[in-house]
């Protein structure tokens, strides 16, 4: 293959921070590579340097080249490469400056100077390559996640860039969302060339369409391999590797298709017991909670009951209401009807501050919850608001996201780390009811491990947890019960062994492997380890 862009001796450090160092990358025509690596070592500064974007709006010291075609755009601004190198970040909403689907797909063209029958013609061409061409008049702010997404990866499609950048764009996404972006991507990729360089945490998405990785290591290095070869020995990996490593199954399966062969090879084992349900106490009773935005009815009379050591999960697609129920939940959104009580309150009758003894909420923008100038003044205000011992704030950030300099500014951080201070920040008020809306968006594999953890330690004081996500894989780790919205409604609920596995959408990888009952590697390992004991 002809290589398209290159990467040659990258550094880059802020300060006495060394984020990149040595780092040599070629891209290929018509090839998807994979960034990998934890939260915080430097994907999207990766990312960023592709595209210009550091360090001209970021500061620190780039050394090394970059090339195209062979010519070094090193020194060129973001505005003279970007029809070169097209970039779509990890919130396609905020990128978005016009206010219909046609209007965003012309613009990059605009600033180019594109003649108006080429506008019109790529603007056609993109709106049937990406399948959105009866959204074109669709105000962009009305669209689903999904939606946004690829009109986004269009609006810079229309430019004919030779490279695509795109940072978690499924991160937002619902697993079919998701999937549909990512078959669009593969689509460019195989039918036009477009050479893709994508950053992801949610690995068991994107694997098995890329054609290498390139894992960011903590020493600011780069691994680059085809996908076997980097995931053998990764210490990020998605539940089916690691089912095929603890399975030593070879070669190693990177699809689902793949698992199911191998598995015909392992013994018979002894599925795991559905979890006894303890008694609990109910600590928020919802009744007929309806959530009304202009003429959209985004909640229609819910019921919902959270009780002590108990984490439910809600579920659905994008735009099925469950930021408008938790918001509602929490007391700050408006309810049209319905009743809510915690611990005998009503929480939209409180103050702020009576409110967040009773009902702690992390949303989905984390970074709307920091407003100090440094991590270690974020960490200190959190102590104190919550009357805890000092410290205890940043015990918890270290367990999500180890390493964070304290002098930081909280927006300098990366969205993973963003969300774990956040997250650190709520969790040291210990409120009786907490609801975590996508707590897992960019955090890692150890991240969300130790999310998990925290989660159980919560609900194990006897604490009531609700958390929204798309990330099944977590969901099958977490949930106690599983509460799948649509159109509003609820129209499923049990336990995760009954919801998650039913759903060709919500199933995680070890379901989809080895059926129901099971839902995580941690239990087949558990079954291995007791069938070689029983032997």
């Amino acid at each position: 293959m002809r290589s398209v862009i290159e990467l040659r001796d990258i550094g880059f450090r802020y300060d006495e921070h060394e984020v990149l160092r040595h780092v040599d990358l070629t891209l290929d025509e018509g090839e998807l590579v994979l960034v990998a690596g934890r939260t915080g070592v430097g994907k999207s500064t990766l990312l960023g340097v592709l595209t210009g974007l550091v360090p001209r709006f970021t500061g620190g010291v780039l050394s090394g080249d970059v090339l195209l075609d062979g010519a070094s755009i090193v020194e060129q601004p973001p505005r003279e490469r970007a029809h070169l190198v097209g970039y779509v970040g990890q919130d396609p909403l905020a990128g978005f400056v016009t206010d219909t689907v046609e209007e965003e797909l012309a613009y990059g063209m605009e600033q180019l100077g594109t003649a108006p029958e080429t506008m019109r013609r790529r603007v056609e061409e993109t709106l049937d390559l990406l399948g959105i061409a009866d959204l074109r008049a669709r105000d962009l702010r009305s669209l689903s996640g999904g939606q946004q997404q690829r009109v986004a990866i269009g609006s810079v499609l229309t430019t004919h860039p030779r490279v695509l950048v795109l940072d978690e764009p499924t991160s937002a996404l619902d697993p079919t969302a998701a999937e549909d972006v990512l078959a669009t991507i593969t689509r460019l990729v195989h039918d036009l060339g477009l050479t893709v360089l994508l950053a992801e945490h949610r690995l068991e998405r994107v694997v098995p369409f890329a054609d290498r990785i390139a894992l960011v290591t903590g020493e600011g290095g780069l691994r680059v391999d085809e996908p076997r070869a980097v995931l053998a020995d990764s210490p990020v990996a998605p539940p089916l590797v690691d089912l095929g490593r603890l399975a030593q199954w070879e070669p190693l399966p990177l699809t689902v298709r793949d698992a199911r062969r191998h598995a015909r090879s392992l013994p018979d084992l002894r599925a795991p017991e559905p979890a006894v349900v303890p008694e609990t106490t109910p600590l928020l009773s919802a009744r007929g909670v309806t959530v009304v935005h202009g003429t959209h009815v985004a909640v229609r009379d819910v019921d919902l009951t959270l009780s002590t050591g108990r984490v439910t999960v809600l579920m659905g697609r994008n735009g099925s209401g469950k930021s408008s129920l938790i918001w509602a939940l929490q007391g700050t959104g408006k309810r049209r009807s319905g009743t809510l009580d915690v611990d005998g309150d009503d929480p939209a009758t409180l103050t702020a501050a009576q409110r967040r003894t009773h009902v702690g909420l992390v949303p989905q923008t984390a970074a709307d919850l920091l407003y100090l100038e440094t991590v270690a003044d974020e960490c200190a205000a959190a102590d104190g608001g919550a009357d805890a011992q000092a410290g205890t704030c940043r015990s918890l950030l270290d367990r999500l996201a180890p390493g964070i300099d304290a002098a930081h500014h909280p927006r300098d951080l990366s969205e993973g780390q963003r969300l774990a201070l956040a997250l650190a920040i709520v969790l040291t008020a210990r409120p009786p009811v907490l609801l975590l809306d996508e707590p897992t968006r960019g955090l890692d594999y150890a991240g969300k491990a130790e999310l998990a953890r925290i989660v159980s330690e919560l609900a194990a004081d006897g604490r009531a947890v609700l958390l929204a996500t798309h990330d099944v894989e977590f969901a099958a780790h977490v949930a106690d019960e599983v509460v799948v919205l649509a159109e509003g409604e609820v129209v499923s609920s049990g336990s995760p062994q009954r919801v998650l596995a039913e759903s060709p959408s919500f199933a995680p990888q070890v379901t989809k492997v080895l059926g129901a009952p099971w839902l995580v590697v941690e239990e087949v390992a558990a079954a291995l380890a007791a069938n070689g004991a029983g032997a």
